[in-house]
């Protein structure tokens, strides 16, 4: 079984044609802490620079036998001990460029194996 754990729905390009995960809410999301780090010229104009940090995650269920959860890539990243957390992979693009959907999806590599 599949659960999308995105804001928005996951398109799945096959060679038979494309699959639509739609998001299964509440969505689950990186907390971030930032810190305030000083400004940064940008073409003669002035733009705040934070310095931001991961600081837990909102809204993961826990793990499941046998259930896959799509997440944002950077909630994988930040739970890379959870081998059911998949996001999407491989971006397919349109004739103009836009992304419309994936090819594959990923899980983040074992630290360490």
């Amino acid at each position: 079984m599949i659960r999308n754990l995105t804001r928005h729905p996951v398109h799945i390009v096959t060679a038979d044609g494309q699959v639509e995960l739609a998001p299964d809410a509440p969505p689950v999301r990186l907390r971030q802490e930032a810190t305030a780090a000083g400004w940064v010229d940008v073409d003669g104009g002035v733009v705040e620079l934070f310095d931001i940090g991961a600081d837990g995650v909102e809204d993961l269920p826990a793990h499941r036998p046998g259930m896959w959860l799509v997440v944002p890539r950077v909630v994988a990243e930040a739970c890379p001990e959870r081998r059911d957390l998949i996001f999407p992979y491989r971006e397919v693009r349109d004739d103009a460029g836009r992304v419309i959907g994936c090819a594959a999806l990923g899980r983040t590599a074992r630290q360490g194996s």
